[in-house]
């Protein structure tokens, strides 16, 4: 009987992650990235914020867009969906900086 080395997909690993790199150049997530990052302007969304003398950090809108319309792109549309993605796959981790917003924000 041949000896193979022992293995388990059912374990978790901590691993060291440049969110950066995981948006390769000439895929949609790396368009959506920078489309959202250098060319769209968002400051209409700031006015809405209050936040700047207390209160909790609130999420970048670049962030909560690109989630969304990575999302969508993927036929994703549950905001719960949306939400475990950010903590399971990496595209997702990658476009929100590993941040993992409420079902709520979204």
């Amino acid at each position: 009987m041949p000896n193979f080395k022992r293995y388990n997909y059912n374990q978790d690993a901590m691993v060291v992650i440049n969110f950066e790199e995981q948006l390769q150049p000439g895929t949609f997530e790396f368009t959506l990235h920078h489309l959202i990052d250098d060319h769209i302007d968002l400051s209409v969304f700031y006015d809405k914020y209050q936040n700047d003398a207390g209160g909790r950090s609130a999420y970048d809108p670049a962030i909560l867009l690109k989630i969304i319309l990575f999302a969508y792109s993927k036929g994703i549309t549950s905001s719960r969906e949306i939400r475990w993605q950010c903590e399971h796959n990496i595209i997702f981790k990658a476009l929100s900086c590993d941040s993992v917003p409420h079902f709520t924000s979204i």
